[in-house]
């Protein structure tokens, strides 16, 4: 009973993301463009975004087109709410398979694949970064303990839920079954149950097991999604003998075998890097979809995160790709716990500081403390230093409650920035639909949209500079005090000053942040 409990509760968690709509006007229009929203002229904790440009109307203003790198899972190019706002490559020719530009890779029209070869095959599936550790066995890498520690919890985690899902699911169809046999009645849903009446004992349990499950809202889709779900870790993530890499060809320890790759910047997976491309450059103009933030932007779409950890060498490649082929701001919205090649993307990232870009990340989902639990990649590099062109952003809910903190959100005073919205958030989506999601991968670029908002009206900001008008303008409250601190482990969450979550102790803020940069450009 117990297990049977706790699956049902997967399900539910699981039933609260939607799956990918054609149209918004599909999903709850409470939460369209809601994070475009201000708070005191809409009471939702959006970020001021429509009040900024009802000032830019006022008080009109030149802007130039900022260029956003999106490194991620991959971007439809080809998405209606996207068009026109995607990044060419105008000293490339197209499919001519020749490095026209000489940057030594071919076709490279919206950016690079590296996460594919160069007969066109792509890689979906990856290892979780401890279960490559764990492959490698390396006595002296010190992250091996920890790993098979993270390794064995997880395993036994998922072996442990497949047998419950097993359990559940036995149970389940033969609810099903006993009510198809007695009564003719092939149930489906909910609705389904309201006809059955019958004197047999059996018949009435199973109507009762299946309206207990429907009640606490659970769909068999859910069902099939948490057994992929669960399969992917046990074929994928935690699966010693899957070797995603070979298809690539390249060495992933050698930071200079680099021109590997495709120009396929859609890829086999491309939704969690489309919906991240929607929120910061979706078409605000064209009646459809959604609002993205920025207007004058070109969005540059690099291939790096498969279903499962990224490969350090890819992101700082896509990181130098970004820089070397004029990005301003570069969105990273991915993160894991260990980053065995840490100096090819400090490197990376010392290079974007070195040319002025720009970088905004995530700060995960794991509801840790990460000035205590650090999470990769990181803007504290090995020498100790931190970066200077980086922000760490966590997530924020809609309402101004004591659980504005989004539960999942990870957090610190030093190493979070500050916080962003991050839950029920609609975007675009791949084959040109569109999602409603939540997470930190989301609340990253709220920030990166508004960063290029402001950017583009005062393009000779310096990073630093741009990062300080953002903190000092952020939306700072008194009340609630004290807020519901995240975690997912927690049975019960403790308080917690939200000025003790980050470093700027607020929530972005576009108009805000529009008008400080005004005033130090006077």
């Amino acid at each position: 009973m117990k297990r049977l409990l706790i699956i049902t509760i997967c399900i539910l968690n699981l039933n609260n993301s939607f799956g990918q709509v054609s149209s918004v006007d599909e999903l709850d229009s409470k939460y369209i463009n809601w994070f475009n929203l201000d708070y005191q002229i809409d009471g939702l904790l959006g970020t001021s975004v429509n009040q900024a440009y009802e000032y830019l109307k006022e008080n009109p203003k030149e802007s130039k087109t900022v260029i956003v790198a999106v490194i991620d899972s991959g971007v439809d190019i080809d998405h209606e709410d996207l068009k026109g706002n995607i990044w060419i490559n105008e000293d490339e020719i197209p499919n001519n398979n020749i490095d026209d530009d000489g940057n030594g890779y071919i076709d490279d029209i919206h950016g690079w694949n590296f996460i594919g070869n160069s007969n066109g095959e792509n890689v979906f599936y990856e290892n979780l970064e401890y279960t490559r550790i764990i492959r490698q066995n390396d006595v002296g890498n010190p992250n091996l303990s920890k790993a098979k520690d993270l390794y064995d919890a997880e395993l036994s985690k998922r072996e442990s839920e497949k047998e419950s899902i097993e359990k559940f699911e036995r149970a389940f169809n033969k609810a099903k079954s006993i009510i198809k046999s007695n009564t003719g009645v092939s149930v489906k849903s909910a609705q389904d149950l309201a006809t059955i009446n019958s004197n047999d004992q059996q018949v009435m349990a199973a109507k009762r097991f299946l309206q207990d499950r429907y009640s606490s809202g659970f769909t068999e889709e859910a069902l099939a999604n948490l057994i992929n779900s669960n399969n992917e870790y046990l074929n994928y993530f935690l699966n010693i003998d899957f070797e995603a890499r070979d298809l690539i060809g390249d060495d992933p320890n050698d930071i200079t075998d680099k021109f590997y790759g495709n120009p396929d910047v859609k890829g086999p997976r491309s939704n969690h890097g489309t919906s991240v491309a929607g929120i910061i450059g979706a078409n605000r103009n064209n009646s459809i979809g959604i609002n993205g933030i920025a207007e004058n932007v070109k969005i540059m779409c690099i291939r790096s995160t498969p279903r499962g950890d990224e490969r350090d060498k890819d992101v700082a490649l896509g990181i130098y790709y970004a820089v070397e082929n004029g990005a301003d701001i570069i969105n990273m919205s991915f993160g894991k716990e260990f980053s065995p090649h840490k100096k090819f993307i400090d490197d990376a990232v010392k290079y974007a500081e070195e040319k002025g870009v720009l970088m905004i990340h995530g700060s995960g989902n794991s509801g840790n403390n990460i000035d205590l639990e650090e999470s990769y990649p990181s803007d504290r590099y090995l020498d100790g230093s931190e970066a200077s062109n980086w922000l760490n952003v966590g997530a924020s809910t809609l309402n101004l409650d004591d659980e504005v903190a989004a539960v999942f959100s990870n957090y610190g005073q030093n190493h979070v920035d500050l916080f962003a919205p991050g839950v029920n958030i609609i975007s675009t989506d791949s084959s040109s639909t569109y999602s409603m999601n939540a997470g930190t991968s989301l609340s990253a670029p709220i920030v990166t949209g508004i960063s290029a908002l402001i950017l583009s009206y005062y393009p000779n900001l310096e990073p630093s500079e741009l990062i300080d008008i953002l903190l000092n303008s952020s939306f700072k409250f008194s009340k609630p005090r004290r807020v519901l601190k995240p975690t997912l482990t927690e049975e019960k969450r403790g308080k917690i000053k939200f000025t003790e979550l980050s470093k700027s102790g607020g929530i972005i803020n576009a108009y805000n942040a529009l008008l400080a940069a005004e005033e130090m450009s006077e």
